[in-house]
């Protein structure tokens, strides 16, 4: 199966990615089919588990969407398994260090570049029998999240750490780490200093930046911005702010009647 995500940035353009905290394959099925380029598993803060997570990709499979995971640590347990059930591309949380980085690539990469464990058991459904293990290293995704003032202080070292594909920003937990307020779409002067030093590293390295926003108008600012990547909040961010607004405009709109 051809990578999605690696396919859009060869053209030149950025991804719209999707992103699952609710443990169903009815929502993944849902989400599938309203234009993502990808949808990511949230195996870190949101309720999925192992099982879910394959269930949402199996129920997304029929779909054009790439399948990706954040796993919940960088562990080589969680993350060979996640690989092994089908993702095509893993952001990876709290990378604060090259040595950590390179771990990520180490746990997610067959050798001779890693040491992965053999045993595709769904991802190796994607191409015929043996033909996945020869292109896996090439075709997966791998973002570590840079979201610390640590990961920040580290980034050109943790940019030139052969066989990632670019960096994921975690807004909330990088701006909790400079003493502020979390949230996603910022609009602080020295954050937005470190997005514009973290593009223009990424673009001299061959590099794909990607970042989490709130929803369309945060991430149409990013990609202008120069981010490949955006992740328009979560399926339940995306009800729950519709939900609200179709209540209060029934309120608005009944004459007090409800």
């Amino acid at each position: 199966m051809a990578n999605k995500v690696k396919e859009i940035w060869k053209s030149g353009k950025a991804v719209v990615n999707a992103w699952l905290a609710i443990p169903s394959g009815f929502s993944a099925e849902m989400i599938a089919q309203c234009g993502f380029d990808s949808v990511t598993v949230d195996m870190q803060h949101g309720v999925q588990d192992y099982l879910s997570m394959v269930q949402c990709f199996q129920a997304m499979d029929k779909h054009p969407v790439t399948p990706m995971v954040r796993v919940p640590w960088n562990e080589p347990g969680i993350i060979g398994k996640v690989l092994d059930g089908g993702a095509y591309g893993v952001i990876c949380p709290m990378v604060n260090t090259p040595q950590e980085a390179r771990n990520l690539v180490s746990y997610s990469k067959y050798p001779p570049q890693g040491v992965r464990s053999n045993g595709p058991i769904r991802a190796g459904m994607y191409g015929t029998a043996g033909s996945y293990q020869k292109t896996a290293n090439d075709d997966i995704v791998l973002l570590p999240m840079m979201e610390t003032k640590t990961a920040v202080e580290n980034m050109e070292a943790i940019l030139d750490v052969e066989g990632l594909n670019g960096v994921y920003i975690g807004p909330s937990d990088l701006g909790f780490s400079y003493g502020l307020e979390p949230k996603l779409d910022r609009t602080e002067p020295e954050i937005l200093a470190i997005y514009d030093k973290i593009i223009k590293e990424c673009d001299k390295r061959g590099l794909f930046p990607g970042i989490h926003c709130s929803g369309a108008e945060g991430a149409a600012r990013a990609i202008n911005m120069g981010f490949k990547l955006v992740t328009l909040s979560n399926e339940v961010g995306l009800m729950t702010t519709y939900a609200k607004m179709q209540v209060n405009a029934t309120r608005k709109d009944s004459a007090g009647k409800a």
